[in-house]
């Protein structure tokens, strides 16, 4: 079966970007988008609101798993969030969800309340690809943030600078752009802003932990006047917020930030300054935002839609992080279905062992990424869980490639048998001394033939062996 070179390159490029605006594709839902053709496929991820709403599907978890509709414990919570991000067909809303919670770091362990750790990736969900402003303003007025930078404790004859100082530092303009003045100024406008006082604890203990709500205390808000990047005025938050999200260096920060998450890993030093192509691509990221009054949805359509982006040079330019790895083999696979929910949590740990937990980043400045993911430790971790997986015949995902390779030929040659394989998964590009290795596994065996009973299990023990080889190459750790 031969594919001319138009084909596999149109292959590669929807491959490439179902990687980047999701956690990859199985190969119908890979050839599904192909038929409708990139642009269509890109306004599809653009506007998740036409999917159908994972919503859907929580009767059916929670009827299997009661501790994951008003989960009480983290492990709940996170299995939750990594069951949604393998069966979602909103898959940028995931993506986008996934990369915010890096940016906007917030911890579980100071928290202590799984219900507020997901109200806050819900609110992802819904701001993620609207205006940057309405995002800042619902994070500012976030429970779990509230609390995890200590908002809640900021008065007006008390003032607590720590989401004040972050708000500039490392959500929205940088290093560089702002003084202490500023910082000051960011926390006096930021008083006042708190979480409805909680019932009292007979209620509590009657009706389960309590969510946390915003809510405005006018009597605790400096209502002095503030100087603030310049501008003078009787400031609040969303005025604060108003002046961050015009200001060149934020256009720039969010630039660079999903540069980095959705093109290619750039150094992790905060003071790194991007040159030649990365700074090129930043600034028309950059550009985007401003002419498009803030909104994030047309930034995500000029990134996909770039050449930088569709260039070859980007493909696999970024290590996975555990929870793309975890979450993008279980979509390998077939996903994760009952009748086993205990699975959930099982999968969910496994992107911990890695070094992603997830709803517990290890501090606000999230997590260090790029080639900082692959550690002795972490790529011990990696490679088993996907091997163990691909390694599994049970799974739908992996019958399928198996009969897929069968309905090509009645005898495949090594290679023939290795980029099928290779493709199948993919498609993925390995080196030549890769390639050459999976090559030699398969020739060490008896010839390659499925045309009977027997020859067909043998054949099937040998894509299933070969499949758990390539999960664990170095190419497919990267995105």
């Amino acid at each position: 079966m031969t594919t001319s070179t138009a084909a596999k390159q149109e292959m590669n490029l929807m491959a490439h970007l179902l990687r980047r605006a999701g956690f990859g594709a199985p190969r119908p839902e890979l050839e599904r988008y192909i038929a409708q053709g990139y642009e269509q496929t890109i306004e599809e991820l653009l506007h998740p609101e036409k999917a159908p709403d994972f919503k859907d599907q929580n009767d059916l978890i929670y009827r299997y798993e009661v501790a994951h509709e008003t989960p009480e414990q983290k492990d709940s919570a996170q299995a939750y969030w990594v069951y949604r991000m393998i069966n979602t067909q909103r898959p940028l809303e995931e993506k986008l969800a996934l990369f915010y919670h890096g940016l906007f770091a917030t911890g579980y362990g100071k928290i202590n309340h799984p219900g507020n750790s997901l109200n806050q990736i819900e609110m992802f969900r819904r701001y993620g690809l609207g205006s940057f402003r309405t995002l800042l303003v619902e994070l500012s007025k976030d429970g779990a943030m509230l609390h995890w930078l200590d908002n809640k404790d900021n008065h007006k004859d008390a003032v607590n600078e720590n989401y004040g100082r972050e708000l500039l530092e490392l959500f929205s303009m940088g290093v560089g752009n702002y003084t202490e003045d500023d910082v000051k100024a960011v926390a006096r406008a930021f008083t006042g802003w708190n979480i409805v006082e909680p019932p009292n604890f007979l209620i509590a203990s009657v009706n389960g932990r309590f969510n946390w709500k915003f809510q405005f205390r006018p009597e605790e808000h400096d209502h002095n006047e503030k100087t603030f990047l310049g501008h003078k005025g009787f400031f609040e938050g969303e005025d604060i917020i108003d002046i961050i999200v015009r200001n060149p260096a934020t256009a720039l920060f969010i630039g660079k930030e999903l540069y980095n998450f959705f093109v290619a890993d750039l150094p992790g030093n905060p003071a790194w300054q991007p040159t030649g192509d990365a700074k090129a691509a930043i600034k028309i990221l950059a550009d985007a935002y401003m002419v498009n009054n803030y909104e994030i949805r047309p930034v995500m359509s000029t990134l996909f839609n770039s050449d930088f982006f569709k260039s070859e040079k980007s493909w696999f330019a970024k290590v996975k992080s555990p929870a793309e790895l975890v979450v993008g083999t279980m979509r390998l696979v077939g996903g994760l279905d009952f009748p086993h929910p205990y699975r959930m949590v099982e999968v969910a740990h496994a992107s911990a062992y890695m070094g992603q937990e997830l709803l517990e980043p290890p501090s606000v400045e999230g997590w260090h990424e790029g080639e900082e993911w692959i550690d002795s430790g972490g790529l011990v971790e990696r490679v088993n869980f996907a091997s163990q997986e691909m390694g599994d015949q049970n799974n739908p995902g992996v019958r399928y490639i198996i009969e897929r390779l069968k309905d090509q030929e009645s005898t495949l040659s090594p290679d023939q048998l290795v980029d099928g394989c290779l493709d199948l998964i993919g498609p993925l590009s390995v080196s030549e001394k890769t390639h050459r290795e999976l090559v030699n596994f398969i020739e060490y065996s008896a010839p390659i033939k499925f045309n009977t009973e027997d020859s067909a299990q043998d054949f099937t023990q040998k894509i299933v062996h070969l499949l758990k080889l390539i999960v664990s190459t170095r190419e497919y750790q990267m995105a």
